[in-house]
């Protein structure tokens, strides 16, 4: 039978192995794997395709051995012993972290190994023939796991965690929850089990175990004592146990605030002092009540509760520095009081009633206040003095008196004065003494109802401590105004006027103020037979004609004089004249001509804007005047503009003589005798400013002729130092010799008309014609 030939049966049990494999090996060669798989009483055997005989290896890491660790035999069913057989192995870390044996197939790891770098190595096998170098089997991939050692400590997720939890919390409230890892396997064994424990930080703080939750162990903790703790946490893997490894972590717990803490004052009284000017509102010093807790818990709010003081003393809270403030809340006074006392109490704004039993949350104490002396100026009965006083009252009657006194302890007397710059009119005068203010000038209530005046009140023994008090004087009228007009009327008539036909209302006007209010009377001085007045009786008044046949021609213009009286005591009255112009108008009464005048004024233009638009005029044509007399004169140009302008000048000289009579204007005899010649006369031709000393010409012998004399005063001016730096042309009348007129100079001739002969003129021409008529005539007359 076939189990006859069975060489051995061979059991290969690996004590890392999950379950055994068992082998069978035949003599043939053909290998068996023998599976506990029972059909009743009897082995079922099966028979196994040419494999390998492995699959999988374990191997344990941190080997501290000093030669190869033996991982395992790896041999091929076609291996028949014979040395033939080669092993070849692939695959990670192959050659590196594992070595094969070729030719017995001895497995070897070479290097330690860390299962937490890595868990498995997967390789592949493969025999091949030495002599053909042919595979014998195809490769064959398994497996080599590193068995897990307790080689790595817990460790946390944080080096340092941080936490708070307030202040005065129940044992067992959570503060914070710490995590630890651990890299062993947490499948295998207890390596990676981790246990937690509190090393410090007892008896305030715990710890779960098995969770890491941190929690309150200690009731009633104050942050006001302590607000920071640090807790050391362990945790220790092998589930606690002695040999197994661990970590820790520092957890920094903070106790937050709560309003636990009551303000308290640090004293039961406080003193303090300020000047009795000290102004309302300024501040006379601080107080502050203590409060363990922070933030809004330690907020507080100040009030003053009672005390004779509390009208005069206030407090106000500085939220910022969370003080008291003392103000002043109504002005001091040394003499009548010099110590103002108030009960302060202070309170937290922010209570929490889960802590109200630690209370009262509120504390009280005394703060008093001493005024110091100051010299003070005088103090006036009233803050403001209103007088009433007729505007007919006299000169010299006082109206009314005012008081001040020294509020100091000395009373010093006192001096007033009326401050000029409000009575500018000098109205009023004071009593320096007693204050009694008088009229000095006659009021007018129609020029001002009031008047606003300060009176000035100073210490006699110190003027520098003076006050100032307003009066105001209100003037009560008098009817002392008559009334009149309310306007400039310009009333007109129609020359077709009907009698009784209304042609103007009028109405008046009174600067009196009268308590009952105004009523006018209208009426005529005299009778008119033109014209009447009908009274409204509501202050105004109807201008009625009384005949008709109004006719311009005759009478352009009448004069309608109107009485105007008021009903106040005493009686006022005033006549006022009404202008009524006669036109001519259509017939339904429009005006359609009337003088230049009256159309102008029916136009709506009065006389006095006639005037306003004359006087317009005037000054217009009085600036256009102006101007052109300033344009005149910018336009005259200097003779000479510059010492630089050395362009050619052409002085004229346009005056023109007296005739033959004239014997002043020109002299003949000064051309022919230049010695003559006035020495301070200047030169025309020039500007009249002296620049150099007045150069006096040289006398001349008598010159037989002008030409001879020009020449000589040409000569001169070329030498002359004082002459312009310009050329100038100076002409002389001098007619010269030849003329058959010979000359026309009068200045030779006989003192009688009648040695000349004028005869001789009708024969010049018919250019001296008239004259020879004139003179041949004259002539003729005389000899008859």
């Amino acid at each position: 039978m076939i189990m006859n030939h069975f060489l051995w049966l061979l059991s290969l049990v690996f004590p890392h192995l999950s379950s055994p494999v068992i082998l069978l090996e035949r003599s043939d060669g053909n290998l068996f794997h023998l599976n506990h798989l029972m059909k009743g009483d009897k082995l079922v055997l099966h028979r196994s395709k040419r494999d390998w005989m492995w699959r999988q290896f374990f191997l344990s890491e941190e080997y501290m051995g000093s030669n190869y660790q033996y991982v395992g035999k790896l041999r091929s069913d076609k291996d028949r012993g014979d040395g033939t057989a080669r092993y070849i192995l692939s695959g990670e870390g192959a050659g590196t972290v594992f070595r094969i044996d070729e030719k017995s197939g001895d497995l070897h790891a070479t290097q330690r190994l860390d299962r937490e770098e890595k868990a498995s190595y997967t390789l592949q096998a493969q025999a091949f023939n030495k002599i053909t170098g042919l595979p014998l089997e195809p490769a064959t991939e398994f497996i080599v796991k590193i068995h897990d050692i307790n080689d790595n400590e817990p460790k946390f997720t944080k080096a340092v965690y941080t936490a708070s939890v307030p202040e005065m919390s129940d044992v067992g409230t959570f503060v914070i929850e710490v995590n630890a890892t651990d890299a062993d396997d947490a499948t295998y064994g207890n390596s990676a089990k981790l246990v937690y424990s509190i090393l410090q930080g007892q008896p305030y703080f715990s710890v779960e175990p098995e969770t890491g939750i941190v929690r309150i162990a200690l009731s009633n903790m104050d942050r006001e004592v302590r607000n920071e703790y640090q807790v050391v946490i362990q945790a220790k893997d092998m589930a606690g146990q002695m040999g197994g490894l661990s970590g820790t972590t520092m957890v920094n717990v903070t106790l937050t605030d709560v309003n636990d803490s009551p303000p308290r004052f640090a004293y039961s009284s406080y003193h303090l002092s300020t000047y009795e000017s000290a102004e309302i509102g300024s501040s006379v010093g601080r107080i502050k009540a203590n409060d363990g807790d922070e933030g809004e818990n330690a907020e507080m709010k100040y009030r003053i509760v009672d005390g004779d003081g509390k009208e005069y003393i206030d407090i106000i809270t500085d939220e910022i520095t969370q003080e008291g403030v003392i103000v002043v809340k109504k002005k001091l006074d040394y003499e009548s009081k010099r110590v103002y006392t108030v009960k302060v109490e202070v309170t937290n704004t922010h209570q929490d009633p889960n802590f109200a039993v630690l209370g009262p949350f509120l504390d009280t104490a005394i703060v008093k206040v001493t005024a110091k002396d100051v010299d003070e100026p005088p103090v006036f009965s009233r803050p403001q003095f209103v007088f009433e006083v007729n505007e007919d009252t006299p000169k010299g009657i006082a109206i009314g008196t005012i008081t001040a006194w020294d509020p100091d302890a000395t009373h010093y007397p006192i001096k007033y004065a009326i401050d000029e710059h409000t009575d500018p009119e000098r109205l009023y005068h004071i009593d320096p003494k007693n204050g009694s203010i008088t009229i000095i000038k006659s009021l007018d209530r129609e020029v001002s109802k009031w008047h606003n005046i300060s009176v000035l009140a100073s210490e006699m023994n110190n003027p520098h401590q003076r006050s100032r008090v307003p009066v105001l004087i209100k003037v009560l009228d008098v009817n002392d105004n008559a009334p009149e007009f309310a306007m400039i009327y310009e009333t007109f008539v129609c020359e077709n006027v009907r009698a009784g036909q209304h042609i103007q209302t009028i109405s008046a006007i009174d600067t009196d103020d009268p308590l009952v209010g105004h009523k006018f009377v209208f009426s005529l001085s005299s009778m008119n037979p033109n014209f009447t007045v009908f009274d409204n009786e509501d202050n105004t008044a109807r201008i009625l004609t009384r005949r008709s046949g109004f006719n311009r021609r005759e009478m352009s213009v009448y004069y309608l004089p109107v009485v105007i009286s008021d009903s106040d005591y005493p009686i006022q009255s005033s006549t006022s004249t009404l202008t009524i112009r006669v036109c001519s108008c259509d017939a339904t009464g429009n005006m359609r001509s009337c003088s230049v005048e009256a159309l102008l004024l029916s136009a709506g233009l009065s006389t006095g804007a006639l005037v306003a638009i004359l006087l317009c005029i005037l000054i217009l044509l009085m600036i256009v005047v102006l101007f052109s007399a300033l344009r005149k004169q910018r336009r005259k140009e200097p003779l000479i503009f510059s010492k630089e302008d050395v362009r050619d000048n052409v002085v004229s000289y346009n005056d023109e003589g007296g005739g033959e009579e004239d014997t002043q204007a020109f002299d003949i005899g000064t051309l022919r005798h230049p010695e003559v010649i006035e020495s301070n006369k200047l030169r025309r031709d020039i500007i009249p400013e002296i620049l150099f000393p007045y150069h006096r010409p040289s006398p001349m012998k008598e010159c037989a002729d002008v030409r001879d004399f020009i020449i000589s005063r040409l000569q001169e001016n070329d030498t002359d130092p004082s002459a312009p730096p310009y050329d100038s042309l100076a002409t002389y009348a001098y007619e010269g010799n030849g003329s058959i007129a010979e000359s026309l100079s009068s200045l030779e001739s006989s003192v009688t008309e009648g040695d000349h002969e004028y005869d001789y003129l009708s024969n010049w021409g018919p250019q001296f014609k008239k004259l020879a008529e004139m003179y041949i005539g004259k002539d003729t007359g005389v000899a008859n």
